[in-house]
């Protein structure tokens, strides 16, 4: 089995596309927000009427440049395999990156997830688009484990590291082909994860996702 090496949050700029790929990870993940008709690749979030974007202890302004998605597809030239994590519960987003995707005239494998799945369910309506169904609570899991016995099957899941044990994924992979957890940001979590089973492995780290690959390519 070889396990995925995902470069999180790499395809929120266009320095990281080009250091993911340069490192020769199998996808680069983006986050994608629908705001004002424009989908954008941040993981930051609006903070409603105040000129901010935050997430947890980070602040920015809300005036700064923002990449868009079509910018960061244009300025891929490797062929990346890219995950699009469509973030928040409006269906706008989700018809709106399917819509993208299918005009683009986009034919090689892309990844969609999300922790609301029906945004991801209405992007795989398109042929090339691998569905992966996110959970990062207890809850979430519960119903993940839920929805992949009641089908319809789906590509994979991804699941938070703290929620995964062998048995976990044993059971996980019983439904899907790839079953990803994050954040993997050092290099005990990436032994402790690859202990269990897991077939992708999600890091901010670019050690990590180096290390990955070297064992992949002396096939440790």
């Amino acid at each position: 089995m070889t396990v995925l090496a995902i470069a999180h949050r790499a395809g929120n700029s266009l320095a990281g596309l080009h250091s993911a790929n340069r490192l020769g990870v199998d996808v680069i993940e983006c986050d994608v927000h629908d705001y004002r008709g424009r989908l954008e690749v941040r993981h930051l979030k609006t903070a409603g009427p105040l000129p901010l974007l935050w997430d947890r202890w980070e602040l920015a302004s809300a005036s700064a440049p923002r990449l868009g998605l079509d910018e960061m597809f244009l300025a891929d030239d490797h062929g990346t395999t890219f995950m699009l994590d469509i973030k928040g519960r409006r269906a706008a987003a989700a018809v709106s990156v399917a819509r993208f995707l299918h005009h683009r005239g986009h034919h090689g494998p892309v990844l969609v997830c999300g922790r609301w799945w029906p945004s991801v369910e209405t992007v795989a309506q398109l042929s090339f688009v691998r569905p992966v169904l996110s959970a990062r609570t207890r809850g979430e899991l519960a119903r993940l484990r839920r929805r992949l016995a009641a089908g319809p099957p789906v590509h994979g899941v991804s699941v938070h590291r703290s929620l995964l044990d062998a048995a976990v994924v044993a059971e996980l992979h019983r439904h899907v082909e790839v079953v990803m957890t994050w954040a993997v940001n050092d290099l005990p979590t990436l032994d402790a994860v690859l202990a269990t089973g897991a077939s992708g492995i999600i890091s901010d780290e670019p050690a990590v996702l180096a290390e990955l690959l070297r064992r992949r390519d002396e096939g440790d």
